[in-house]
């Protein structure tokens, strides 16, 4: 049997793995229809959009309703409330971004899995981008153009994801600050296997995705820029913003990831995965870690 990177490297692209596209949406009605457009225009059939939509108030589920796709699975019910789920918005089911996207990840069934937020829009050949680089990798971050509510490019200073600080691999670096984009992510399947479920109390979903890829795996960093990151004052989590919380709160959130990530190396989940982890961190101790990674400062 083929592994999971050599499948990707015997195929070509026209019969190419199962893609799932895995969105969450919150009263979204203002860019969701220009952004699912940007995804199905580079879709096959066999592909599918996932959609957990966490009970909006407008019109999100209505658009999403009126494109008629087959590959479109959009699941706006929910599920009944998880005692894991910290935040708290009346009216909402997950009431947390996060695991409104847990929820999506848990429907997908492709091999490859591409992360996508509601108000952004996908470039031309992101899918294909994507693939070549998970040819080598577990999990692929490409660069973003900053854009604004009309899609108008921002300052040169802030054109794109990466300019201002270059991204890199490595868990304590990312542990201290998280350089995985969910919106420019894309990964195989092997990852989510490891990364469901999401622990209690995670902050951000690419966060902790990136982590276990991170971690257990294989990650790149590519200079193409293939999804058009939108600014505006509705933003979840505004790309490069500094964290307002307080020190406490920050070692406190870390300790908990480190701690689920550790557990995730001892647990079935991981299996073969986890041996890699503890061989990885014993070599890193004795030799330096080396990681699958191209310069982000050009």
């Amino acid at each position: 049997m083929l592994s999971m990177s050599n499948e990707i490297n015997a195929k070509p692209l026209a019969s190419r793995p199962k893609l799932s596209v895995c969105m969450a949406t919150y009263n979204g009605e203002r860019f969701i229809s220009r952004q699912l457009q940007t995804i199905l225009s580079q879709l096959l059939p066999d592909d599918e959009i996932i959609i957990s939509d966490d009970s909006s108030t407008d019109k999100t589920v209505e658009i999403i309703r009126a494109f008629n796709d087959s590959r479109i699975y959009l699941y706006n019910r929910g599920q009944a409330l998880d005692s894991r789920i910290y935040s708290y918005k009346s009216g909402q089911t997950f009431h947390s971004p996060c695991y409104n996207f847990e929820h999506a990840l848990k429907q997908a069934n492709g091999e490859i899995i591409f992360l996508s937020d509601q108000d952004d829009e996908w470039k031309d050949g992101w899918v294909e981008a994507a693939l070549t680089a998970l040819r080598d990798v577990s999990l692929v971050v490409c660069d973003a153009d900053m854009i604004d509510a009309e899609g108008k490019l921002g300052p040169p200073s802030e054109v794109r994801i990466f300019l201002k600080r270059p991204r890199r691999t490595g868990f304590i670096q990312n542990l201290y600050r998280n350089s995985y984009i969910g919106c420019c992510c894309a990964f195989r399947r092997e990852i989510l296997e490891v990364a469901l479920p999401f622990p209690a109390g995670l902050p951000e979903h690419d966060w902790w995705i990136g982590l276990v890829a991170d971690t257990f795996f294989s990650t790149k960093f590519i200079r193409d820029r293939k999804v058009r990151y939108r600014r505006h004052g509705s933003n979840n989590s505004p790309t490069g913003a500094k964290s307002t919380n307080p020190l406490m709160v920050k070692l406190r959130m870390r300790w908990n990831i480190g701690k689920a990530l550790l557990m995730r190396s001892f647990s079935n989940q991981a299996g073969e995965s986890g041996i890699r982890f503890l061989l990885k961190n014993r070599m890193s101790a004795s030799s330096g870690h080396t990681s699958q990674q191209e310069d982000m400062k050009g």
